[in-house]
């Protein structure tokens, strides 16, 4: 039997642009939405840097009524407590988090495509 190099197996930390030494995540108070690519045509938008103050279960149970679509809070080991949505909600979950008062429009930082 040959072994084959699959490429799409490789890993790859969608975080790897973030500042390091930052504390749980949170650097200059910025709040970052990224979107990563996970097979096919599925996607996956990631919040990070939200305060710690906010119940991010809650916050996720909203955007998932809102936006209908599945979405979960994730334990990195770096950054801390990160939301992942199913899908490209990069332009929702902007607008939701300006429109509930959670983040000023100059601290988001979109990242993607």
């Amino acid at each position: 039997m040959t072994r084959m190099s699959i490429q799409n197996l490789n890993t790859f930390d969608p975080f790897a642009d973030a500042v390091k030494g930052s504390d749980e995540g949170v650097q200059d108070g910025l709040v970052h939405v990224r979107i990563q690519q996970r097979n096919g045509r599925k996607t996956l938008t990631t919040v990070q840097g939200l305060s710690s103050e906010y119940d991010l279960r809650k916050i996720v149970k909203a955007c998932k009524k809102e936006f209908a679509c599945n979405g979960t809070v994730v334990e990195h080991p770096e950054y801390g407590e990160v939301l992942q949505m199913q899908g490209d909600q990069r332009e929702n979950i902007c607008q939701f988090l300006t429109k509930m008062g959670l983040v000023k429009q100059e601290q988001l930082k979109v990242h993607g495509f």
